[in-house]
């Protein structure tokens, strides 16, 4: 078991090291003179040459690339994240303020998609091909195939701007995380609940569970012993990877809907080209990635010990 996590650290370890130089490398890469975006930024007025060669010194990008990359990942393995290019303040203290938003608004995204999902899959799930199996089945590939952002818009026009109900904009009051998180949350339940009616078929139509039934084992006995178990397999998978994509669901639902958060810090970071903010929020998404797979992994073994069997 020692050996098996130790190897599942180890591919994590190579995929965010592997992101971290990608990231780099499409930064410094990109078109245009940083120093330049930067200095724009930090003065928001035309500066001079003199100015502009100042901070490409300041910020390392005089440096070779390996150069530059080296002084900005060494510090990163003891969790110092560095400095921002325009403001000079530590990147950490605001992206955990950015997170401070994102965070509630993911979370509250993914209770929305459960809550609508799992009891919908099961009532799907109890006559399959009926009425209300198609209508779930319809429903969950309708919202699915609906692109977030215009969801967004969507419900902006229906209750901000038709109705009043709810506010489109901000982030002043608890009321104005309802949209956003709404916008989330049923594009959860979509993917939620097509996986989950699936599994749950999948599993009563196991070969074994005749001979159970006919040994007088309750149904709920059943439900809760065999099929529970062989349908969260799947399910675990989608919900840690839906989990890991609303991270960047969020970013996106944040700019749609004017938020403070991850959305905004990591726009205006591009904007003005500063590598610290960018390469940052990268590195936390990468990790929540990894973080969410390891875990499932983990859970697959814990379900299934077969799959550890074979791994060995």
């Amino acid at each position: 078991m020692i050996q098996l996590f130790l190897g599942l650290v180890l591919r994590a370890v190579v995929v965010l090291t592997g992101t971290a130089l990608a990231t780099f490398s499409l930064l410094w890469h990109a078109p245009g003179d940083p120093a330049l975006a930067i200095a724009l930024a930090r003065f928001n007025a035309v500066v001079s040459t003199e100015v502009v060669d100042q901070i490409r010194v300041e910020a390392g990008l005089d440096a070779g690339f390996w150069t530059a990359f080296k002084a900005w990942i060494l510090p990163l393995l003891g969790g110092d994240f560095g400095s921002s290019s325009v403001t000079g303040r530590a990147v950490w203290p605001d992206l955990v303020t950015a997170m401070s938003y994102t965070a509630p608004l993911a979370l509250s995204g993914l209770l929305i998609g459960v809550a609508v999902s799992v009891p919908l899959a099961i009532l799907a799930a109890r006559r399959p091909g009926g009425w209300l199996d198609r209508s779930a089945v319809a429903v969950a590939s309708l919202g699915a195939a609906i692109p977030t952002y215009w969801l967004g818009l969507l419900l902006i026009l229906l209750f901000a701007v038709q109705l009043g109900w709810l506010p489109a904009m901000g982030a002043r009051t608890p009321v104005h995380i309802i949209l956003p998180a709404l916008t989330l949350g049923l594009g959860v339940a979509a993917s939620l609940t097509r996986i989950l009616r699936s599994g749950i078929l999948e599993a009563r139509g196991q070969p074994f569970l005749p001979a159970i039934r006919r040994r007088g084992v309750a149904s709920r006995a059943i439900e809760r012993a065999h099929v529970a178990p062989h349908a969260a397999i799947p399910v675990v998978t989608v919900f840690g990877l839906e989990l890991a994509f609303l991270l960047e669901g969020a970013v996106i639902i944040e700019v749609i809907f004017a938020r403070p958060g991850l959305g905004t810090f990591l726009v205006t970071a591009i904007e003005t080209r500063d590598f610290p903010k960018v390469q940052a929020v990268v590195i936390l998404a990468a990790l929540l990635f990894v973080t969410v797979n390891l875990v499932i992994d983990l859970i697959y073994r814990a379900l299934d010990p077969r799959i550890g069997s074979r791994d060995a």
